[in-house]
Protein backbone atom coordinates (compact mmCIF):
# COMPACT_ATOMS: atom_id res chain seq x y z
CA UNK A 1 0.00 0.00 0.00
CA UNK A 2 1.76 3.24 -1.08
CA UNK A 3 1.25 6.24 1.42
CA UNK A 4 -0.98 8.44 0.54
CA UNK A 5 0.44 11.87 -0.62
CA UNK A 6 -1.48 15.62 0.46
CA UNK A 7 -0.77 19.25 -0.46
CA UNK A 8 -1.64 21.79 2.26
CA UNK A 9 -4.67 23.84 1.05
CA UNK A 10 -3.51 27.90 0.66
CA UNK A 11 -4.99 29.75 3.39
CA UNK A 12 -7.63 31.91 2.35
CA UNK A 13 -7.34 34.16 5.68
CA UNK A 14 -4.33 35.15 8.04
CA UNK A 15 -6.90 34.36 11.14
CA UNK A 16 -10.03 34.36 12.31
CA UNK A 17 -12.71 37.42 11.97
CA UNK A 18 -11.55 38.48 15.53
CA UNK A 19 -7.80 38.38 14.82
CA UNK A 20 -7.77 39.87 11.25
CA UNK A 21 -6.00 42.72 10.69
CA UNK A 22 -8.29 45.71 10.16
CA UNK A 23 -8.21 47.31 6.96
CA UNK A 24 -5.39 50.09 5.98
CA UNK A 25 -7.65 53.25 5.72
CA UNK A 26 -6.89 55.26 2.43
CA UNK A 27 -4.44 57.63 2.98
CA UNK A 28 -4.93 60.93 0.64
CA UNK A 29 -0.98 61.52 -1.63
CA UNK A 30 0.89 64.75 -0.95
CA UNK A 31 0.50 66.95 -3.32
CA UNK A 32 3.36 68.41 -5.34
CA UNK A 33 4.58 71.48 -3.25
CA UNK A 34 3.15 70.42 0.06
CA UNK A 35 4.95 70.80 3.07
CA UNK A 36 4.48 67.83 5.46
CA UNK A 37 2.97 68.20 8.72
CA UNK A 38 5.39 67.51 11.64
CA UNK A 39 4.50 64.29 13.85
CA UNK A 40 5.78 63.04 16.86
CA UNK A 41 5.82 60.05 17.26
CA UNK A 42 5.74 58.14 21.03
CA UNK A 43 6.07 54.14 22.83
CA UNK A 44 4.25 52.57 25.39
CA UNK A 45 3.78 49.09 27.21
CA UNK A 46 0.49 47.52 27.33
CA UNK A 47 0.01 44.86 29.19
CA UNK A 48 -2.96 42.32 29.07
CA UNK A 49 -3.21 42.14 25.15
CA UNK A 50 -3.56 38.09 23.87
CA UNK A 51 -4.84 38.38 20.37
CA UNK A 52 -5.29 40.65 17.39
CA UNK A 53 -8.89 41.66 19.23
CA UNK A 54 -7.13 42.99 21.94
CA UNK A 55 -4.71 45.11 19.48
CA UNK A 56 -8.24 46.30 17.74
CA UNK A 57 -9.29 47.72 20.64
CA UNK A 58 -6.75 49.29 21.98
CA UNK A 59 -5.65 50.87 18.03
CA UNK A 60 -9.12 51.72 17.66
CA UNK A 61 -9.35 53.62 21.41
CA UNK A 62 -6.48 55.49 21.00
CA UNK A 63 -7.23 56.46 17.52
CA UNK A 64 -9.86 58.49 18.82
CA UNK A 65 -7.44 60.65 20.75
CA UNK A 66 -7.13 64.35 18.93
CA UNK A 67 -4.40 64.15 16.42
CA UNK A 68 -3.07 60.73 16.34
CA UNK A 69 -2.49 59.30 12.70
CA UNK A 70 -1.39 56.07 12.92
CA UNK A 71 -1.25 53.12 15.93
CA UNK A 72 1.28 50.37 15.81
CA UNK A 73 1.25 47.46 18.25
CA UNK A 74 3.52 44.76 18.62
CA UNK A 75 1.92 42.13 20.18
CA UNK A 76 3.45 39.80 22.94
CA UNK A 77 1.37 37.67 24.46
CA UNK A 78 1.30 36.84 27.75
CA UNK A 79 3.68 39.93 28.33
CA UNK A 80 3.66 43.92 27.41
CA UNK A 81 2.91 44.82 23.98
CA UNK A 82 4.96 47.88 22.56
CA UNK A 83 2.16 50.17 20.87
CA UNK A 84 4.04 52.98 19.18
CA UNK A 85 1.37 56.16 18.46
CA UNK A 86 2.13 58.99 16.07
CA UNK A 87 0.31 61.96 16.07
CA UNK A 88 0.19 65.64 15.23
CA UNK A 89 1.60 66.34 18.90
CA UNK A 90 2.51 64.92 21.39
CA UNK A 91 0.11 62.78 23.26
CA UNK A 92 0.00 62.67 27.60
CA UNK A 93 0.69 60.07 29.50
CA UNK A 94 -2.92 60.36 31.27
CA UNK A 95 -4.85 60.60 27.83
CA UNK A 96 -3.35 57.96 26.32
CA UNK A 97 -3.92 55.62 29.83
CA UNK A 98 -7.24 56.30 29.85
CA UNK A 99 -7.41 55.64 26.29
CA UNK A 100 -5.99 52.24 27.22
CA UNK A 101 -7.84 51.85 30.02
CA UNK A 102 -11.10 52.36 28.60
CA UNK A 103 -10.31 49.53 26.15
CA UNK A 104 -9.93 47.17 29.01
CA UNK A 105 -5.84 47.23 29.42
CA UNK A 106 -3.25 48.49 31.50
CA UNK A 107 -0.33 50.90 30.33
CA UNK A 108 2.69 50.34 32.38
CA UNK A 109 4.91 52.94 33.23
CA UNK A 110 8.37 52.80 34.81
Amino acid sequence: MTPETRSPLPMASTGCACCAPAPAADQAAPTAGAVPSARTTATYQVEGLTCGHCATSVTEEITALDGVSEVHIDLVAGGASTVTVTAAEPLTTAAVRAAVEEAGYTLVTD
